[in-house]
């Protein structure tokens, strides 16, 4: 296909195209002249992957092109591309190297993930972007004094485990390996606004049924 048609099949414009071609994003097309080039499936499904990137996931261009690198190291397993994907996308805040509660959190965080199993991402610890974003989160709940023990957290870690597997199915959906890494990002950023609308619509309904006062209308 021409770059107007490969345009019209991305949702992309041709101006983002040549930007992103420029910029080592997309690989270049074949060439059928000195000013015209032929693209074809492959360059869809990569416009999806750095759409997914940059555009879903606000990953900025230098780290989206590392990304992309990783994800097609065919020299690296399948796990390891779908993790540099994923651990591409912004993360929440993480902790103050100074705060006395963050070595008390970074404690909880490990005996919770020896609980469970997580023996992978017991390995990884503060190398992971999630790893230290869940370490600074129990540390300020340390500090203002709310729950968040092991026992407290555990609830928790057992839900997210179940959803694991749903996501994975989901992005096993997917036939291609480069299909399913685009997948993993896409719906690691879709599905995040997912949960949390899901978990508050949840507290509503628990709410009303423990408190709303249903004799008094």
């Amino acid at each position: 296909m021409r770059l107007a048609e490969l345009s019209e099949r991305s949702g992309v414009s041709t101006a983002t195209i040549k930007y992103y071609l420029r910029e080592g994003l997309l690989q270049p097309g074949r060439r059928v002249s000195a000013t015209q080039a032929e693209y074809d499936d492959t360059h869809v499904r990569r416009l999806r992957l750095v759409r997914a990137l940059i555009q879903l996931g606000k990953v900025p261009v230098a780290t989206a092109r590392e990304v992309i690198a990783a994800a097609e190291d065919e020299s690296l397993d399948h796990h390891l591309r779908l993790g540099a994907a994923t651990w591409a996308l912004p993360a929440g805040p993480e902790a103050d190297g100074d705060d006395p509660e963050v070595a008390a959190a970074g404690r909880t965080v490990t005996a919770l993930l020896e609980h469970v199993g997580w023996r992978h991402d017991q390995e990884l610890g503060e190398l992971s972007p999630a790893y230290r974003t869940l370490v600074a989160a129990v540390a300020a709940l340390r500090r203002l004094g709310y729950p968040c023990g092991v026992a407290h957290l555990l609830p928790y870690a057992r839900l997210a485990a179940q959803l694991a597997v749903t996501d994975l199915d989901l992005i096993q959906e997917q036939p291609t390996e480069a299909g399913q890494i685009e997948a993993a990002v896409a719906l690691t950023v879709l599905y995040e606004p997912v949960l949390l609308s899901l978990r508050r619509l949840a507290h509503s309904e628990e709410s009303a049924r423990r408190f709303m006062d249903t004799d008094g209308a």
